[in-house]
């Protein structure tokens, strides 16, 4: 009685408020509500706290209400039983079951399908591993094996058969359009050495150009490339070549022959090929390699260089220009992947109009042959037609600019050089017919 004078009204309001509660409410009631019934000496206790009670009496007990209490978060595990809960974890996940399958066991037939096509997978893949690894095999490093049988080929194609043919054939047409009567000796003599000199030559420049080649579609199957045959085996061919090629146009011919042959092969290996990776001269300069030849054979038959020498290698030297640089805007990617400075990737325009000029300047060299006693005025005449064909199909290519009109020059270009020659020999003019003309002069 004492303690509710003391209160007052406010706890025994308060005290028949807890009363009708159920005595498990009692016990779970907040610290706080008894904290408040304590402070409650000095104050009313406000419709606040009545409300707060309802919400906690309301919460606990009455569970038909939609309201739902605030889900508790996660307890944090401490820093020690971590790894306990871990492995606990592995463990639930390493004891889950398979399940079993929904659909019915497959029918006989079934399996025999699904046997088959899992045999036909497997093989498959075993076919597909083979090939992958055959081709892993053609990617790795090889040694390259020598055999005899292909050492004639190998050689074949480090000498450039065919350019060195070409080369023989020109020098072959300046012996035999000289105002000498014809020496068979001589002449094997000098076609012999030329090719020598030829073979020498080109494999002197496929041995330096072998990290470029390799960059090309057109030189990437070149020997020295694949490692047919090693630089130490090049460069000794090369030197058979160059050595015997020299002292036969030297001692066997004539001096002056010899050393035309020589500074072809000097001019073909130390100017023109460092040349074809620096500056679009390189093209002049290999004109100028390829002119001498036909020089050679000349000098071969007469021992002098004369006019008409001079002239069978002006001929040679602007038939070069459409040749080449039709041949060349063909090549024009593989030319700028290997490194390679020409007209047709650098200057395409003076690519184009070189060509034009030089298919023009056949026409007068043409004209120049009867002028110096080399030929008959017919020559010009009957030449006429191939070089005005020439000239339209670089008129072509200098108008069109595209792929097909270079393709039609350079195969132009490939039988008029033999046309013009074998029309320049036939309308040559004979030993006898200028003997006569210098009689008249005298």
């Amino acid at each position: 009685m004492s303690a509710a004078r003391r209160c007052g009204p406010a706890r025994a309001l308060t005290g028949l408020f807890v009363w009708h509660l159920p005595k498990p409410a009692v016990r779970q009631m907040p610290c706080k509500f008894m904290h408040c019934c304590g402070v409650a000496n000095k104050r009313w206790i406000t419709f606040q706290h009545l409300n707060f009670l309802k919400r906690m009496y309301v919460t606990q007990y009455n569970k038909d209400l939609s309201q739902q209490a605030k889900l508790k978060s996660d307890p944090v595990a401490p820093p020690f039983l971590e790894k306990k809960h871990l492995g606990q974890e592995k463990t639930v996940i390493h004891e889950i079951r398979t399940v079993s399958p929904l659909h019915p066991p497959l029918s006989e037939t079934s399996n025999r399908n699904e046997f088959k096509a899992v045999n036909s997978a497997a093989i498959v893949e075993d076919l597909a591993t083979a090939i992958g690894a055959e081709s892993k095999e053609e990617k790795q490093w090889k040694e390259m094996k020598l055999q005899l049988d292909d050492l004639p080929g190998i050689l074949a194609r480090l000498s450039k058969i065919k350019l060195t043919a070409l080369v023989v054939s020109t020098a072959s047409a300046g012996f035999a359009m000289a105002p000498v009567p014809f020496d068979l000796t001589c002449f094997l003599l000098t076609s012999i050495g030329t090719g020598l000199a030829s073979c020498a030559a080109n494999s002197i420049n496929q041995f330096f150009e072998v990290p470029f080649d390799s960059n090309m579609n057109r030189t990437k199957n070149r020997p020295l490339v694949r490692g047919q045959i090693s630089p130490l085996l090049a460069m000794s061919f090369a030197a058979s070549c160059a050595v015997p090629g020299i002292a036969l146009l030297t001692l066997g011919v004539n001096p002056l022959t010899g050393a035309l042959g020589a500074f072809n092969i000097f001019l073909y290996t130390c100017c023109y090929t460092p040349m074809k990776r620096m500056s679009i001269i390189n093209t002049w300069v290999g004109a100028v390699v390829g002119a001498i030849p036909p020089i050679m054979g000349w000098t071969a038959a007469t021992g002098s260089l004369d006019a008409g020498a001079l002239l069978l290698g002006g001929i040679l030297y602007s038939w070069q220009f459409p040749h080449f640089n039709a041949l060349s805007w063909s090549l024009r990617e593989d030319y700028s992947r290997g490194g390679y400075c020409m007209m047709s990737v650098t200057h395409p325009a003076m690519c184009r109009r070189v060509a034009l000029r030089h298919c023009l300047a056949l026409i007068g060299l043409s004209t120049m042959a009867p002028i110096l006693d080399v030929t008959t005025w017919n020559f010009p005449l009957i030449s006429l037609p191939i070089n005005l064909y020439i000239s339209y199909l670089g008129f072509r290519f200098y108008r069109d600019a595209d792929r097909s009109s270079s393709r039609k020059l350079f195969f132009c270009s490939l039988w008029h050089l033999p046309m013009l020659l074998l029309l320049m020999l036939t309308c040559k003019k004979s030993l006898l017919e200028k003997e006569d003309k210098s009689e008249r002069l005298s």
